[in-house]
């Protein structure tokens, strides 16, 4: 029986989280002595809540994923000691329930005028995917680069579905494994957003059930936000490709974004 992912519920992902940042520093870290032997790695829950200038009862509850609520003042303290950056500094508070504004408001379809922007790109491959990696629009470069990543009419194609279950995305993708670990990492980002939307369980779910890499990393906890850079990839006539990529956020809706393949080589101030 394949292993099954967190309850999707914020506070056992809270939980999850803040095991998961304090098992990864030392006492040598964060400046305190080591004293006597150790049971598990990391800081002990005592010495964060000291550091962090809270109750170590208190702590211990909000760890252990207790109907307590953290006000941002605590959540900042404890993010310091922990040594989170700015992008794990939010999700955290948004684990806690502190979301802003924009994150709460309602998804809003994708209009005519945005689907269109991947068909005028061409011929560089373009495509819109939104919060839970489902394609909503793409063009004729980017079906060809991405094969088999639009299969059946009657279902929407999904990157993180291709990457992690269709084999021919590791012949694609050259460096497969960090891309697809970092691609989990900003899934697990967006889907704390959204703890009780369907489009986000069903997929998460679906994922551990076939990729055994996802049931491995998943407990990791790792999050990163969707950004630019550049990838390998093989194109089916022309090999291998160094790619610019570059992600736009739409205005109506955040969680929805353009993404754009470039070849390094053509861009301006290459020899």
């Amino acid at each position: 029986m394949p292993t099954q992912p967190h309850q999707h519920d914020r506070r056992s992902q809270l939980s999850a989280f803040l095991r998961s940042r304090r098992e990864r520093l030392t006492p040598d870290e964060v400046g305190l002595p080591r004293t006597g032997r150790r049971r598990t790695p990391g800081l002990r829950r005592e010495e964060l809540a000291l550091l962090a200038g809270i109750s170590a009862t208190w702590y211990t509850y909000l760890e252990q994923g207790r109907e307590i609520r953290a006000s941002e003042q605590v959540l900042n303290a404890i993010a310091a000691v922990l040594r989170l950056d700015g992008h794990e500094r939010a999700h955290l508070l948004r684990l806690a329930g502190h979301a802003s504004a924009a994150e709460v408001e309602g998804r809003e379809p994708l209009t005519t005028e945005a689907v269109a922007v991947p068909l005028l790109l061409q011929p560089h491959p373009a495509y819109i995917i939104g919060g839970n990696y489902d394609v909503l629009g793409y063009n004729q470069a980017a079906d060809e680069l991405f094969p088999k990543l639009i299969t059946e009419a009657d279902r929407s194609g999904n990157l993180a579905r291709w990457v992690f279950l269709e084999p021919v995305a590791r012949e694609v993708v050259l460096d497969w494994e960090p891309e697809a670990r970092g691609l989990l990492a900003r899934l697990r980002t967006l889907a704390a957003r959204h703890c009780d939307d369907p489009r986000y369980t069903r997929l998460i779910e679906e994922l551990h059930e076939g990729s055994p890499q996802v049931r491995d990393w998943w407990p990791r906890y790792e999050v990163q936000a969707r950004h630019s850079g550049r990838k390998r990839l093989r194109h089916p006539h022309h090999g291998a490709i160094d790619y610019a990529y570059t992600a736009f956020h739409l205005a109506e809706q955040p969680e929805q974004t353009l993404v754009v393949y470039f070849d390094s080589q053509e861009l301006p101030g290459r020899a």
